[in-house]
């Protein structure tokens, strides 16, 4: 009779274990799918950065020309 309740107790805490484990993995890939739709959002495509770059570079050679100006007064 010992050795029966041993073995059930076994077999629940296997049983426990396994539900955790498999609680947890659900909850991650749930973490991970959130987490993969918010990087899609957040993409630039290379559109948007090559726009971003050409008004940076604009916006660099009107500070360069502003420098030449003061450097021939």
């Amino acid at each position: 009779m010992e050795m029966g309740s041993l073995i059930d107790s076994l077999i629940g805490l296997i049983v426990i274990a396994g539900g955790w484990f498999l609680k947890e993995s659900h909850a991650e890939q749930k973490r991970i799918q959130i987490l993969l739709n918010k990087t899609r959002e957040d993409y630039a495509t290379k559109m948007e950065l090559r726009d971003d770059m050409n008004r940076m570079m604009e916006h660099l050679h009107r500070i360069e020309d502003k420098i030449d100006k003061l450097m021939s007064k």
